[in-house]
């Protein structure tokens, strides 16, 4: 991968917005255990692609990748529940949903070119 990119960008601008979102919960609605869950996977995406980059092999280049997808995955689980049980507002949600969407379609898209090359 380019010393810049844009899934590391992307992540690293996501994982701002979630340490956010987690102040905004702690703060406002008092909710620390859900928040808590959030912050670990919300921001590991990014830490996982970081580690990816300074990967040694195409392998470990690989498996860091897929641990940020899973990351990814469970992050739109936990801001869908935090939704649905009213401790995010539709608005917040959608923009949040909007850009976890982007970053698991671009790692699924640099998983599949590994997987064909």
């Amino acid at each position: 991968m380019k010393k810049d990119n844009v899934i590391k960008n992307k992540s690293y601008n996501f994982a701002v917005r979630i340490v956010k979102v987690y102040q905004y919960l702690c703060d406002n609605k008092k909710e620390y255990v859900l928040s808590k869950q959030l912050l670990r996977c919300g921001t590991s995406i990014g830490a996982n692609i970081e580690e990816a980059i300074g990967g040694q092999s195409k392998k470990d280049f690989f498996a860091k990748l897929s641990i940020s997808y899973k990351e990814a995955r469970e992050t739109h689980y936990w801001i869908r529940l935090l939704t649905d049980t009213n401790y995010l507002n539709e608005k917040e949600s959608k923009s949040l949903l909007q850009d976890i969407e982007e970053i698991l379609k671009i790692i699924g898209s640099i998983q599949r070119t590994i997987r064909n090359s």
